[in-house]
């Protein structure tokens, strides 16, 4: 009898120590969805504040562009890749998602398209005003002088809100 409480001693212990492996053990990979930064704001010494993707590299709006419809497509998205969506779910305000024509699902902020920009390295901030692309603005720095998405209706996501106003 002795010997079967010691049996099961051990494997309750076992399962226990695996358990709290998994419970506290992380992921060195960061996924947008689970660490809740779709986007993040960023600042610039020149731009002030701008949107940046979750690994921090920047995010560009296109003025071709209209309210939940990309117009950036074959050379275009070749030079500025579609920042695209990883999740469905719980989006944060002014972020939603538009289905592009092959399918993917790409992000929105005030139901802009996003973008990066392949010339972009090591954080730098090098596609605003290069080819109608500009600096995509967080709501709260849209006075600033570069162009941005307007706060006057912020995009529920999934929707397609109102056409939003820039300001050149």
């Amino acid at each position: 009898m002795k010997t079967s409480q010691i049996l099961v001693g051990l494997v309750v212990l076992a399962a226990v120590a695996v358990g709290g492996y998994f419970l506290l053990h992380k992921s060195s990979s960061t996924n947008p969805t689970t660490s809740g930064q779709i986007i993040q704001t960023k600042t610039d010494t020149k731009l002030g504040s701008y949107l940046a993707d979750s690994s921090g590299k920047p995010l560009y709006t296109y003025a071709k562009d209209t309210s939940g419809v990309s117009n950036c497509s074959g050379s275009c998205l070749s030079n500025w890749p579609a920042y695209t969506a990883t999740t469905t779910g719980s989006l944060p305000a002014h972020v939603g998602t538009i289905t592009r024509s092959d399918g993917s699902k790409q992000y929105t902020y005030d139901g802009l398209p996003l973008y990066t920009f392949t010339g972009d390295t090591g954080g730098s901030v090098t596609g605003d005003g290069v080819e109608d692309f500009h600096i995509a603005k967080p709501a709260s720095a849209a006075s600033s002088p570069s162009t941005a998405p307007s706060t006057s209706s912020p995009a529920p996501a999934q929707s397609t809100p109102s056409t939003p106003s820039y300001n050149y």
